[in-house]
């Protein structure tokens, strides 16, 4: 492999975020921990690579479609000015073959499983498109992205309906509330961790002008984003006493309170160091939701 074809592949894979794979971790802890609870415990290889691969495809193909959308803004952004599409080192139209490139084995994936699956995944996919456009128009964007990074929940619940139905045609009245209950409650954790990211950037984004919901919340941050949490783990522990889990449940709901506590210390002093910190250790928190699920159910 010569030089070229390195710079080009070390391009790509800034592009596509492969060596910082928070973004994908704050999407598949939530979307695992429902994806047991859905199927009762182990979920099997085929639903696993299916959501688990999945959602680092869409993750990554998200980056492109967001690096293009705001190519004009990351340039004043200490955080992003070095973006390969904002630099101009990666033209519009490789960064869009990508995301596209992405997208498609990502919907091949799904295509393996049922067709209300599969017409929820082309929801989450409209949805991510329109994220990186919402910034415009939307003071609190981050609820457009709080919709989209939780639709593998009834995703994962539409998916092991077929182990009952035996692929009988199926709308979304099969999906049981507990999904919608979920989702609407991870909708939460996205509005915090992102609240948080946003943060991060609040002296750049008010310079460029585009609408955040650390700006919106403006005071108010540091209690909107705890409050945030607190809704967030609440559904999640509800939802999970009406399933029937047991002390390993409690015991990662536990441990993902006392994390959120532990992140508190840090958002409050507001810096860009602690805001970022406190960020990248978000993905704990759903990881241990996960975790004590997942122990829970295999334990029973």
């Amino acid at each position: 492999m010569n030089g070229s074809t390195r710079r080009k592949l070390s391009l790509y894979l800034n592009l596509i975020r492969l060596d910082r794979p928070i973004g994908w971790l704050l999407l598949i802890w939530p979307t695992l921990a429902s994806l047991w609870m859905a199927a009762e415990g182990w979920p099997g290889w085929h639903l696993l690579t299916v959501f688990a691969l999945g959602t680092v495809l869409m993750r990554s193909a998200g980056c492109c479609i967001n690096d293009v959308a705001d190519r004009n803004f990351d340039r004043y952004v200490k955080r992003t000015a070095g973006r390969p599409v904002t630099t101009g080192a990666l033209a519009v139209r490789e960064a869009l073959l990508v995301g596209a490139l992405l997208a498609l084995m990502a919907f091949l994936l799904v295509l393996t499983t049922n067709e209300l699956t599969v017409q929820l995944a082309i929801a989450a996919l409209a949805i991510a498109l329109v994220y990186p456009f919402s910034k415009r128009f939307i003071s609190v964007p981050q609820a457009v992205l709080g919709i989209a990074f939780s639709f593998g929940i009834p995703m994962a619940f539409a998916a092991t309906l077929d182990r009952e139905t035996q692929h009988v045609r199926m709308t979304l009245a099969a999906i049981p509330d507990v999904a919608w209950v979920l989702m609407a409650s991870n909708l939460f954790y996205v509005l915090a961790y992102d609240t948080v990211y946003a943060m991060v950037d609040r002296d750049d984004d008010i310079h460029v002008g585009i609408q955040t919901s650390a700006l919106t919340l403006g005071r108010f941050d540091v209690q909107s984003v705890m409050a945030f949490y607190g809704i967030y783990l609440l559904g999640w522990t509800l939802i999970g006493l009406h399933l029937g889990m047991g002390n390993y449940f409690r015991l990662g709901a536990a441990i993902a309170a006392l994390q959120i506590a532990w992140q508190n210390l840090l958002v409050r002093t507001r810096t860009r160091e602690d805001c970022f910190k406190a960020f990248r250790m978000s993905h704990w928190i759903g990881f241990s939701v996960f975790l004590g699920t997942a122990v829970d159910l295999a334990l029973r």
